[in-house]
């Protein structure tokens, strides 16, 4: 019996985008008079939407006096004119999703990153056509870790929470699964902050290869 529901978040799970990320945070910065940032300090920072991301790498920099949210507006802009030159979907990601689809497995994404940019984002790298519904940062007056935005996409496919998988790479996505009931699935390959034995979940995967005979594998 496939689960009710498989939820994958964007950013470090089913897409490597440090780069791009990291290439619109330094154009920001250089618009402030501030140094660059390595991609791996970059890296490091993602998880928590826009404006924390930003607001990390003008602490990094130890910028002077920046308004926030023109940071975050000047971030956007140099993101939206080039979001996916370096990025790509991590090797399997397409297999993987084509196999879950075709065993009749509902999709979702959810993610903090705007949903104008995700919408592009999943397009550009052929997607889209896997996912019948997709949560941007920007979609809900709420967002990851509030549970309760996991818990919009469990009503609006009627799924049970137990019967679900939030699949992510984050401690962030750990924790919008477990205060949603939902079991957790861990890609290694992410950008979480800790080492993966810190981070409760079902299973800590190396690679694609290994979700759809994980899943195929959950008792009905």
């Amino acid at each position: 019996m496939p689960p009710s529901l498989v939820v994958f978040d964007l950013d470090g799970t089913l897409i490597d985008s440090a780069a791009d990320l990291a290439a619109a945070v330094n154009s920001m910065l250089a618009d402030f008079g501030c140094a660059p940032l390595p991609v791996a300090d970059v890296r490091r920072m993602i998880g928590d939407g826009v404006a924390t991301l930003v607001a990390r790498a003008l602490a990094a920099r130890h910028c002077g006096p920046v308004d926030p949210a023109a940071a975050a507006q000047a971030f956007m802009r140099h993101y939206e004119s080039d979001a996916t030159s370096l990025t790509a979907a991590f090797p399997g990601a397409d297999r993987a999703l084509r196999s879950l689809c075709a065993a009749a497995v509902p999709l979702a994404v959810c993610t903090n990153k705007p949903a104008r940019i995700t919408a592009v984002i999943l397009e550009s790298l052929g997607l889209a056509q896997y996912f019948a519904r997709v949560i941007g940062g920007d979609s809900l007056p709420f967002r990851k870790p509030d549970p309760r935005v996991l818990r919009h996409l469990l009503a609006a496919f009627d799924a049970r929470p137990e019967r679900s998988l939030l699949v992510g790479d984050s401690e962030v996505d750990a924790a919008t699964a477990q205060s949603a009931g939902v079991p957790f699935v861990l890609m290694k390959h992410g950008y979480r902050r800790g080492p993966a034995q810190g981070i409760p979940c079902l299973a800590a995967l190396e690679s694609f290869d290994e979700l759809p005979a994980l899943i195929d594998a959950l008792p009905g």
